[in-house]
Formats: C-alpha cells, sequence, structure tokens
C-alpha cells in the first residue's frame, strides 16, 4: 500500500501512482517487458493470486521484479509529504525519502514510547500515558514474574528428580560392578579400567594450573582445610572412588619417597617443572593426577595422584 495522494503539497505525476492501489508509490518496483511500476507490498499481493501485470496482462513471477530507475526514485524523493501524524498535530512537511527518519523521532508519534514519570519508570506509549497504572501495571509484572518462577521451580523439580534417578542407577551400576569385580576376575579388570577412564574424563574438564611459588606449599593442612579442598573436588565431579584416597594424598606422610621430606622437595625441586598440574576450582591448590603425568618416576608419584595445597603461587 503507498501513500495517499492528499498528503503531498503538490501535484503528483501520474507515473508516480502505484495502478493497484492508486497511490504514491512506496518501496517502487516494476515488471521486466513492459516496465509498469507497481508498490512493491502491491504487484507481490498480486502476483500471489494472478501471474500476470494488471496492467497489461503480461506474465510476470516475484522473481522477475526488479528495482525502478534511478531517475523515478530521485522524483519520488523529492515530494513533500505531510507526517503521518498530522492528525495528532504534526506541523511537519518533509521530503519523502527523509519521513521514515523524521517518523523514528517524531514527538507528535501516539505510540512514541517514553517513560512514567509517575515513580514506576515503565516505558510505554505515548497514548497509553493517561490510563497508566503504575501499581496496576506492577502488580502485573510481578504477577507474571511469579508465574514463570513457580514454572521454573517445577522444571528444577523435574530435573532434580531426574538427576536423582539417574545417581541412584549409577549407584546400583557401580554396586554391581563392584560385587562382579570380586566374584570374577574378568570382571575386575573391565570395571578397573571403567574407573580409571572416568578419572581421565574429569581431568580433561578442569583447568590447566602453573605453580609459580613451590615455596607456599602446605605440606601438613589441618582438618578444615582438607574438608574445603574436599568440598571443592566433590563440586566439580571428582570420581567418588578416588577422592577420600586424593585427600589422603594432600598430607606429606602419604606423599612419595622424592616428596617425603622438606630436605627431598628441596633437592627435587628442578622435577617440579615437570608435573601437568590440574586447578582445584576456585582454591589456592593444584591435583598431580597420575592419569596425567605417566612420564613422572615412581619416587614423584603416587595413585591415583597427588592434591598440593599452597598459600600463594598459583595461576
Amino acid at each position: 500500500m503507498g501513500f495517499e495522494v492528499n498528503r503531498f503539497k503538490s501535484e503528483v505525476d501520474d507515473e508516480l501512482i502505484c495502478p493497484i492501489c492508486s497511490c504514491v508509490l512506496e518501496e517502487p518496483v516494476q515488471a521486466p517487458v513492459c516496465e509498469h511500476a507497481f508498490c512493491r507490498c502491491c504487484i507481490t499481493e498480486w502476483i500471489s493470486t494472478q501471474p500476470t501485470c494488471p496492467v497489461d496482462r503480461q506474465a510476470v513471477t516475484s522473481g522477475q521484479l526488479h528495482p525502478v530507475p534511478r531517475i523515478l526514485r530521485n522524483l519520488l524523493a523529492r515530494l513533500t509529504i505531510s507526517c503521518d501524524n498530522a492528525l495528532f498535530g504534526c506541523p511537519l512537511v518533509v521530503n519523502l525519502d527523509s519521513l521514515s527518519t523524521h517518523l523514528k523521532d517524531c514527538e507528535y508519534n501516539p505510540k512514541r514510547p517514553i517513560p512514567c514519570e509517575q515513580g514506576c519508570g515503565m516505558i510505554i506509549p505515548k497514548d497509553e500515558l493517561k490510563e497508566h497504572n503504575c501499581i496496576r501495571e506492577l502488580r502485573s509484572i510481578i504477577q507474571s514474574q511469579q508465574t514463570n518462577f513457580n514454572a521454573y521451580q517445577q522444571q528444577i523439580s523435574e530435573l532434580k528428580f531426574i538427576m536423582n534417578e539417574y545417581k541412584r542407577e549409577l549407584t546400583l551400576l557401580k554396586d554391581f560392578m563392584r560385587a562382579m569385580r570380586i566374584s570374577n576376575p574378568a570382571m575386575r579388570a573391565i570395571a578397573d579400567q571403567m574407573e580409571r577412564d572416568e578419572v581421565v574424563r574429569w581431568s580433561g574438564t578442569l583447568a590447566p594450573a602453573r605453580v609459580t611459588r613451590w615455596g607456599g606449599m602446605i605440606s601438613t593442612p589441618d582438618e578444615n582445610l582438607q574438608n574445603i579442598i574436599k568440598r571443592s573436588l566433590s563440586e566439580s565431579g571428582c570420581p567418588p572412588h578416588i577422592i577420600d584416597e586424593l585427600m589422603e594424598n594432600c598430607h606429606e606422610r602419604r606423599w612419595p619417597p622424592g616428596l617425603s621430606s622438606l630436605e627431598t622437595r628441596q633437592n627435587n625441586r628442578r622435577l617440579y617443572e615437570n608435573y601437568i598440574c590440574k586447578r582445584v576450582p576456585g582454591k589456592q591448590a593444584v591435583l598431580v593426577l597420575h592419569c596425567d603425568n605417566t612420564h613422572i618416576g615412581e619416587n614423584m608419584m603416587v595413585e591415583p595422584g597427588l592434591v598440593m595445597i599452597f598459600a600463594h603461587g598459583i595461576e
């Protein structure tokens, strides 16, 4: 649908009128052979029911339409037109090619979004301002958010139920594998491999870490500090079958010979650089897992790995 002719302040040439809607062309396109021009919207709708030119009935499809010549576009651009919001008081008359820019900021636009100054600060259309009630609108928003919140809670409850079912099934599977491992040597090897694979997968989820100050190592962490690290490991997805053993290995009494005393640690400090370390999430601590450090000698490594806690110096 084009622009109504009576909105223009000068006479409009017939070549600028759409034969379908009898208005001034809007987004004009033309047929390829006869070169008749139409509003894009008008001719597209026309062709959807009868693929012919409405003027001379020559066959035409939407894919054959193309923009009108520049001279026709320039003639349209120079026409002067009243604002769409003239009925609401806008006195401006602008060139047709400037109309869309003006309408974005026209202060007479009844749908122009403006902030409520009565206290709620909501952005609402100008023509709805008189009927706007802050309390009613805010109550409506709160009710809508409460509905969404209840729906989210329901989804969370359902997901928790599904997760608990998965955990229960996983526990049953692990119990079964443990029983089979005891009674069947072949199953014992399979179960051991599954557990090793689980550790490798978990290690792949952890961020790499670099120790910049090995002197900040805490070799005898107290129980509270160990519980903090254990909680972090559990939240990171540490396989349950190794978490207790890892935590026992965070104290120097369980460290390998190359780390068993302050003297040996000082002598072997150059070997620390060969460790592949993973970050204990959110803590000044690293994991040196056996699966990541098969290149390290037995005097510097234990199964399933080491937990090293630091006062500082972790990147």
